[in-house]
């Protein structure tokens, strides 16, 4: 016995004795090291060897002769530990056997059986005897296959007896919608994973074909009724969805029935037969409120994307936001030479800069401190990299915060984007793409005026170059809605409400919301910046609004709650500048489809560069003496259809009529 094993042997020494002095508990029980395994397989051989002598001797039959004890001893455990090496069989955790185990021993066996007999009869051939009466080798193969198998079994079922008994009291009752392979392989990890949390009480069929047949031992239930009835009869609390043939309405469908009567809703990727149980059951989680969107998933034309991004060097305003750090982890996919991330937020830009660190990329990652109202600064930084693309996604975009403050907005929304505008066009930037808003559609509050003044300016100064310069910068505008997860965004705010008893406060019972995802929306950033000749302003398919009372319940609902019972909804009123839903396109606005399916361009007016850039400096000289009145009249003048809603400034839309 070698250190390692002499160690090892000490260490299971102390466990029992521990266990002895503390009271007996499976659960403190570790797994058993390889070679104890080993000798347990060989206990169990010289065993079934033994019944097997024995058994032939009482039927008058010899299983060997006296002769070459010594060598059939040698060849029959060597052959069988050679085996068991070979196919690694003692290598399995007991506990956690599985079909595999089983097909590892048969092989080991059944090969080892197939070469003693060679090796039989090649002795008999040169020595005229056998060594092993054939017959009897079989039987003692088969006994010990049986008992090699036969104690795995004990062991974990004498294991998931013990666990299902100390944690049947916490488990909760779900069945699992679907009967197919994918719902197999969940059910499996489920009753395979340590702690367990559910107890199955069986599947659920929408097709009806299985009547009165059982999978792993539970029953096939067919839907003949409601959802709901069909759990509440069985006094089951969850439903774990694993039937990959739903489409994503029969998903929702199904989803909202559980929900509005208080049943946990669970969902799981799909997964392969061969995949690990552990990772399976990981895998399976709560709804999350975006699994709930009605969307089909966003395909990219990656080759565009590739050919604009590859070895390029990309800056990357508000790189520490959500969408701007959404944007980088998406951009860094298509193997770019340098990623500029520039942020005012030193700590999310830290953050994020320690994340990429950790991705071991071949790309460039430069993290930058700066203001994008600090021209001097900026230039610096253009001199010193040279971008070929900008995607420009800094903003202050809180609709409250700017109506007090809007000369802040004209800063960093209006000035900010001119400053980068102006020097993309000096230094020879490819491409500049803007992230916009829908609140710049029909603004009612000053940050959306603010991005409809910023989206003007980079509009009319591409269409401004192009007569003057045909290689100039192509400028290209991206317009959508509210992002779930975003920072600011309703979804964060309802999750911090919820967590702490509520109560979730809307601000209107009728609000709606155009709502996607964070990486949908970086997405299709990526996929209209490739698209994009200059000039353009891109909107995206939001998909079906959302009614923000009805999101509160769902989350509610989802965080396992019943609303207005146990978490109440608050009514607060409209905040100054909101409206009570979004538009995409202004009244005056036509859309064009392009090759993208949930990409449109819009047909806007376009105004001439020089009275834009002349409104933009008196607003920008209004702002630098922060009279806000002044600064909205002044707004109001470029951007005609800003009406101003709740807000202070209303009084400045009557005095213009």
């Amino acid at each position: 016995m070698n250190i390692e094993e002499k160690a090892t042997l000490k260490s299971v020494v102390k466990q029992l004795l521990m266990l002895n002095r503390n009271g007996f508990n499976l659960k403190n029980l570790g797994y058993l090291p390889r070679w104890v395994i080993l000798l347990l397989d060989v206990f169990a051989i010289a065993f079934s060897g033994a019944v097997t002598f024995y058994l032939f001797k009482g039927i008058g039959l010899e299983y060997f002769s006296s002769k070459h004890n010594g060598l059939k001893v040698i060849l029959y455990f060597g052959f069988n530990i050679f085996f068991f090496w070979w196919f690694k069989t003692y290598s399995g955790i007991i506990r956690h056997s599985s079909f595999i185990d089983a097909i590892k021993i048969l092989f080991s066996q059944v090969i080892t059986f197939f070469f003693l007999v060679l090796i039989n009869l090649g002795f008999s051939i040169l020595y005229k005897e056998n060594l092993f009466l054939s017959t009897a080798l079989l039987i003692n193969i088969i006994f010990s296959f049986c008992l090699l198998f036969l104690y795995r079994v004990l062991v974990k079922q004498v294991f998931e007896v013990y666990f299902k008994g100390i944690q049947g009291e916490n488990l909760v009752n779900a069945l699992v919608y679907g009967a197919d392979a994918n719902a197999i392989s969940v059910s499996n990890a489920l009753q395979s994973e340590i702690p367990r949390r559910f107890k199955l009480l069986g599947f659920i069929d929408k097709y009806s074909h299985n009547e009165s047949k059982q999978i792993l031992g539970l029953p096939i239930i067919n839907q003949k009724k409601k959802i709901s009835v069909v759990m509440r009869s069985l006094d089951a609390k969850a439903l774990i969805i694993a039937d990959k043939g739903l489409s994503k309405e029969e998903q929702l469908a199904i989803v909202d029935e559980c929900l509005e009567y208080n049943l946990k809703v669970y969902t799981v990727p799909l997964i392969s037969n061969w995949e690990d149980q552990k990772e399976i059951s990981k895998k399976i989680k709560s709804f999350q409120i975006e699994d709930l969107l009605d969307r089909n998933p966003i395909v990219l034309d990656n080759k565009v994307i590739s050919s604009q991004v590859k070895n390029k060097t990309i800056l990357i305003t508000g790189a520490a936001g959500s969408i701007g750090s959404e944007i980088v982890r998406q951009v860094m996919e298509f193997n770019p030479n340098t990623i500029i991330v520039l942020d005012q937020a030193e700590t999310p830009l830290h953050n994020l800069s320690l994340e990429l660190q950790k991705l071991h990329i071949a790309t460039n990652i430069v993290s930058i401190i700066a203001d994008i109202r600090d021209k001097t600064g900026l230039e610096k930084i253009f001199e010193l990299y040279r971008p070929n693309l900008i995607y420009h996604a800094a903003a202050y975009k809180h609709v409250p915060l700017m109506e007090d403050n809007p000369s802040q907005a004209i800063f960093v929304n209006v000035l900010g984007t001119k400053n980068l505008a102006d020097l993309a066009l000096q230094f020879g930037v490819e491409k500049f793409v803007m992230v916009s808003t829908d609140k710049a559609v029909n603004p009612s509050n000053v940050m959306g005026a603010s991005k409809r003044i910023a989206e003007k300016y980079v509009q009319s100064l591409y269409f401004y170059e192009l007569k003057r310069n045909k290689g100039t910068t192509k400028f290209i505008t991206t317009r959508f809605g509210n992002v779930l997860g975003s920072n600011g965004s309703v979804v964060p705010l309802f999750s911090k409400q919820i967590a702490e008893g509520g109560p979730v406060t809307i601000t209107h019972k009728e609000i709606i919301r155009y709502f996607m995802t964070i990486p949908e929306a970086c997405q299709l950033v990526l996929e209209a910046g490739a698209m994009g000749n200059g000039g353009e302003i891109y909107i995206f398919d939001m998909g079906k609004p959302v009614k923000i009372y009805d999101l509160a319940k769902k989350m509610i609902r989802l965080a396992g709650y019943v609303p207005d019972s146990d978490i109440k909804i608050k009514v607060v009123g409209l905040r100054p500048g909101e409206k009570l839903y979004e538009e995409l396109l202004n009244d005056t606005s036509k859309t064009l489809p392009t090759h993208h399916d949930k990409i449109m361009v819009t047909q806007e007016e376009i105004d001439y560069f020089e009275n834009v850039s002349l409104s933009i400096t008196e607003i920008l000289e209004a702002a630098s003496q922060y009279n806000n009145h002044l600064v909205v009249t002044k707004m109001k003048i470029l951007v005609p259809e800003f009406k101003s809603l709740n807000s202070i400034f209303e009084i400045l839309d009557k005095k213009n009529n």
